[in-house]
């Protein structure tokens, strides 16, 4: 059987590479073919990667989760060229946030990040309204990582850490000695940073602790509309709480607090001040976020630094308390702030005005990823919450990382592809919230709507 004169030019330059290779390693491969023809012969059989110019959205999914720790519904974005991109919507929010999305993503090319997130962040809001628009990005990011063939921290910038630093959110006790018993498992683990609930339900059933209205509603009001106060022997049966605490931990790890409860501001300053003497790494969300004035009230008057942020949608917000200097530092969670690029950005805004980030997060390793990546990227991180610790088949969710996944209070930062986790069907399909897994969603192709910002 004769051979094509193609094929068998082709051929015999293998046979010249092979005997030349050392001696013509600095000649341009493209002067040894004559045609387009001979280079896509010769390159057939490679295994190449996705052409990132040519890359369309086909098609969003999503199968939402339960008990990671919360409900945590999850994204994948399909291509014209088979690969894909897995994100997450915040927890306890809706699915919907990021199905409404579909019909304005379809035939855009997700390697362009930033322009797509610019066409969909209308769509977001503070706190679980922006679970949709955060999916999305994320599931962007892992795309543009697997068609570039690099880790998503890499196209944020490159990495300033290797390993994030993790903090457990741990279960609490009206007994202090079983509390601090809880925070011991978690430093014998190898966590380096502890945070616990500290709020008035620790005091309120002893008489003479809380001043309240009758039957008041907090569900309908707000921290400075509750008319609830801490009296002194409420301040100091909390603050006796946590030196029982820091007696059996110790001083030499930081101790944060969070879920004081709808307490007035006044409450809120002599309770930080009793707690100074305990050397608390930080109070998070004592009032409301957007009450930046009040905020800064609080700071202004104690000597523990003030968090907030877990709520908060885009930079705007953000820049206003650093501006302000209303905290000390700022608590983002990635799947409602915006992704990884905004929460990066916030991180950088932060940083220039002397402000610390730490982050929120509480969903599956999928979101925990993403803010792997975004932590390694941001130089004024301090610490990623986890509030997984307990929940024994986190880890089996994924593939793709070395297990566990927390190793000695630390996430390694993956150099794989995109956010560098696979999910594990089986282990997924175990623990679905509602049937159906990344069923396809034709119903979300089409939305009649004016997307314009102004008319």
């Amino acid at each position: 059987m004769s051979m094509k004169p193609s094929l068998k030019k082709l051929l015999d330059r293998r046979s010249f590479f092979k005997s030349t290779s050392t001696a013509a390693a600095g000649i341009s491969l493209a002067s040894f073919f004559n045609s387009s023809e001979d280079v896509e012969a010769a390159t057939q059989n490679v295994n190449k990667a996705s052409k990132p110019s040519e890359l369309r959205i086909t098609d969003l999914r999503v199968a939402t989760l339960r008990g990671v720790p919360f409900t945590s519904p999850l994204i994948r974005i399909d291509t014209n060229q088979g690969i894909y991109g897995l994100g997450e919507v915040r927890d306890g929010a809706s699915k919907n946030y990021a199905l409404m999305l579909k019909s304005r993503i379809l035939g855009e090319n997700p390697c362009n990040v930033d322009k797509v997130f610019r066409k969909i962040k209308q769509f977001g809001n503070h706190a679980r309204q922006a679970g949709g628009v955060c999916g999305v990005e994320m599931a962007l990011w892992d795309l543009a990582g697997k068609a570039y063939n690099v880790p998503a921290y890499q196209m944020l910038g490159g990495k300033f850490r290797d390993k994030v630093r993790c903090y457990a959110d741990t279960d609490g006790s009206p007994d202090p000695k079983i509390f601090a018993s809880r925070l011991k498992e978690r430093m014998d683990r190898g966590y380096t940073y502890l945070k616990m609930d500290l709020g008035v339900q620790l005091v309120q059933k002893t008489p003479g602790t809380v001043t309240s209205p009758k039957e008041v509603e907090l569900r309908m009001l707000e921290h400075p509309f509750t008319g609830i106060e801490i009296t002194d022997k409420g301040i100091a049966m909390m603050a006796d709480y946590v030196a029982q605490v820091r007696e059996a931990i110790g001083m030499e790890i930081p101790l944060a607090a969070d879920h004081f409860g709808h307490i007035g501001v006044n409450s809120c300053i002599r309770l930080a001040k009793a707690l100074e003497k305990h050397n608390m790494a930080w109070l998070e969300d004592m009032v409301p976020w957007f009450y930046t004035e009040l905020q800064k009230k609080i700071t202004d008057a104690v000597d523990v630094p003030i968090l907030t942020g877990e709520d908060i949608y885009l930079k705007e917000e953000f820049a206003k308390l650093c501006d302000t200097h209303s905290v000390d530092m700022i608590h983002p969670d990635l799947a409602s702030s915006g992704g990884l690029l905004e929460t990066k950005k916030i991180g950088d805004y932060a940083e220039e005005r002397g402000v610390a980030m730490a982050m929120h997060f509480a969903g599956s390793p999928v979101c925990g990823m993403a803010n792997v990546h975004c932590a390694a990227a941001t130089r004024n991180f301090l610490a990623l919450e986890i509030h997984a610790a307990d929940v024994p088949f986190w880890d089996d969710l994924v593939t793709g990382v070395a297990k566990p996944i927390v190793q000695q209070g630390y996430i390694p930062v993956p150099e794989t592809p995109g956010l560098g986790v696979t999910l594990n069907d089986d282990a997924c399909k175990q623990h679905l919230l509602e049937p159906g897994y990344f069923e396809p969603t034709p119903q979300w192709d089409k939305d009649r709507s004016n997307d314009r910002w102004w008319s």
